[in-house]
């Protein structure tokens, strides 16, 4: 028989976040397979927790930790490096299917924000189907992204009229903010390279722990609230031990 896999899209904290479509998928899982990250995310285990007891209506599924395989953040070759860890990531996660999800049954894997969205879960599942034995189906479940909670939290549009938003890595925002886009949004940031903008007319919108209690919203000038940010920032780093955060920049124009 068929084992089905879930990319289940839970928003990005607030479990209000988790839409109809959602819902229905969580209860539908026998077992979740949760990469284990280590503690430096420990406190999304309790956010994890939280929207499975807020949306699952009974308690008969199962929760299997897979450890994470260690990823080389310095290589130099940074693509080959993540394809690397994919790779191994793929393998462990086939182990633990092949062990836990018996035929039949639904594995589910809880996706922060949207599984389309700077998130390696759907590459893995279809690395899993193309090499392994087992007979595995999947589907994909959207979710609220840190990205459309970013806008709406500050309660701005993410474009202007008829024009582009790019949204990007800050390893790329890093060689500078591209000319003929005006509207950027910058997730996975972990050297706020917006800094090195600062002598441009350009207005922040940032967030972090966007949907939790922890949540912190800073906008304004880019020259004026830069220094702010990177301090909250760091003092978030040193309380939580990590900091999830994403925001929009927006360069002065005449719509």
């Amino acid at each position: 028989m068929t084992r089905t896999l879930l990319a289940i899209g839970i928003g990005v904290g607030d479990p209000d976040y988790v839409t109809i479509q959602a819902v229905e998928a969580l209860n539908a899982v026998d077992v979740f397979f949760v990469f284990d990250k280590s503690e430096t995310t420990g406190d999304l285990g309790p956010a994890r927790r939280a929207i499975c007891d807020r949306h699952i209506r009974g308690g008969d599924y199962r929760v299997v930790e897979v450890p994470d395989p260690p990823r080389d953040r310095a290589a130099r070759d940074y693509r080959g490096a993540v394809r690397d860890w994919r790779d191994e990531r793929t393998r462990v996660m086939e182990r633990a299917i092949a062990e836990e999800l018996a035929d039949g049954e639904c594995g589910g894997f809880l996706v922060w924000g949207d599984p389309a969205l700077y998130d390696g879960t759907i590459r893995i599942i279809e690395s899993l189907v193309e090499r392994s034995t087992l007979d595995l189906d999947y589907q994909v479940i959207p979710g609220i992204s840190s990205v459309s909670a970013l806008a709406a939290r500050h309660r701005v549009t993410l474009n202007r009229v008829a024009g582009p938003v790019l949204i990007t890595p800050g390893r790329r925002l890093a060689r500078g903010m591209p000319e003929e886009v005006h509207d950027v949004v910058v997730m996975l940031d972990s050297d706020l390279a917006c800094a090195a903008l600062r002598d441009q007319d350009i207005t922040i919108y940032w967030g972090a722990y966007l949907g939790t209690e922890d949540e912190v919203l800073i906008a304004g000038p880019l020259d004026k609230v830069i220094d702010e940010i990177a301090d909250t920032r760091r003092a978030l780093r040193e309380r939580h031990g990590w900091v999830m955060d994403s925001y929009l920049l927006r360069r002065a124009v005449t719509e």
